[in-house]
């Protein structure tokens, strides 16, 4: 493995110096681009889509077209680790992803194993190559997976929850329940990146999107441990080439310091922090990715423009340890145009402060 030719994106995790902030987007590759609609339409459904991997490569290079970005995600989605411990994953219009067998019987729970990734989702690990082959070693690729607590939420709740009920109940009246689905659950994530990574990944991402949903006592118990097991857990080297981690906990942070101290390479942060007072609190220990709110793209080309050089200053005068995100998956409703705005704008603007600050 050698680094691509634009390794500003790998550098900037790993703490080096950068010419300019590099720049990528959660769900960049999505519902907001009209060619992303058109595969789609192709494919037939959504995880149609996810278990092809000519169609995942085609949507995940889609916004690599149209946007100067500094890396490429694959084209997948979190629940495919569920998916292949036999949840049966299924979606529905208007209603989001559903779980024909949730976990609600302790017999399901203490069955659950952990699926080998080269078997159960081998689809994902021949997109993530035919992704590599195609990049044409121009920009990293960025594996990914759902963390155990995130996962967990789904397969026991059955879908998408606004009171986590059935979860929260495990939780607090059956936590050994709640543990044995995490710990399947951490063992499956660790073996599922470690083969993307395998597989051609430079890069992998954590995402606990409910992490934020937890007490401080709960996360201590029921994230934290198994965020900072997958950690320990992944493939640190391929090739002589160190393979950051980042790990990202909307609505974590609470949690900054603990989070930086398992291990990662980097954490993502939402938008509901200043990037700033985040940077202050971890110092140099990780770098941060993050973390413009994604409400911003509804707006003209100049307040992007303007709210992106608020965080790129908030950010401070370095040159290491920044990749500019947005704090959450960009919208559907994005107008395509306005992510041109963004990236020029914290591409311009970060190597104006480096000539500034040299």
């Amino acid at each position: 493995m050698t680094r691509p030719c634009n390794d500003t994106f790998l550098r900037a995790l790993l703490k080096e110096p950068t010419e300019y902030t590099p720049v990528w987007l959660m769900r960049q590759a999505g519902r907001y681009l009209p060619e992303y609609c058109e595969t789609r339409r192709r494919a037939g459904s959504f995880l149609q889509l996810c278990k092809n991997p000519a169609m995942a490569c085609e949507v995940t290079l889609q916004p690599l077209t149209r946007y100067d970005l500094d890396a490429a995600i694959l084209f997948s989605d979190i629940l495919t680790v569920p998916d292949a411990m036999g949840l049966g994953l299924y979606f529905t219009d208007g209603e989001g992803p559903r779980f024909e067998r949730p976990l609600r019987e302790e017999w399901a729970i203490r069955d659950l194993t952990a699926p080998d990734p080269w078997d159960h989702l081998r689809y994902v690990m021949d997109a993530v190559a035919e992704i590599r082959r195609a990049l044409n070693n121009t920009v990293p690729l960025i594996g990914f997976s759902g963390s155990p607590y995130t996962l967990a939420c789904y397969m026991v709740e059955g879908g998408a929850s606004s009171d986590y009920r059935r979860i929260k109940g495990m939780l607090y009246d059956r936590p050994d329940l709640l543990h044995r689905i995490l710990s399947v659950t951490a063992d499956a994530v660790s073996a599922y990146l470690n083969a993307q990574i395998e597989s051609g990944a430079q890069a992998v991402m954590i995402f606990d999107s409910w992490g934020g949903s937890l007490s401080a006592a709960a996360y201590r118990e029921f994230s934290l441990p198994y965020l900072q097991r997958i950690v320990g857990d992944l493939i640190c080297k391929q090739a002589g080439e160190h393979i950051p981690s980042i790990v990202f906990t909307k609505g974590g942070s609470l949690w900054l310091e603990s989070i930086a101290d398992i291990g990662c390479d980097a954490i993502g942060l939402d938008w509901m922090i200043d990037i700033g007072e985040a940077h202050r609190r971890v110092g140099h220990r990780v770098a941060l990715q993050g973390n413009l709110d994604p409400g911003v793209l509804f707006a003209s080309p100049e307040r992007i423009a303007a709210e992106a050089r608020r965080v790129l200053d908030s950010y401070g005068p370095y040159n290491t340890g920044h990749v500019f995100n947005l704090g959450h998956g960009i919208s559907q409703f994005t107008p395509p145009e306005n992510v041109t705005a963004l990236v020029d704008a914290v591409h311009t603007h970060s190597r104006l402060l480096r000539i500034k600050n040299e």
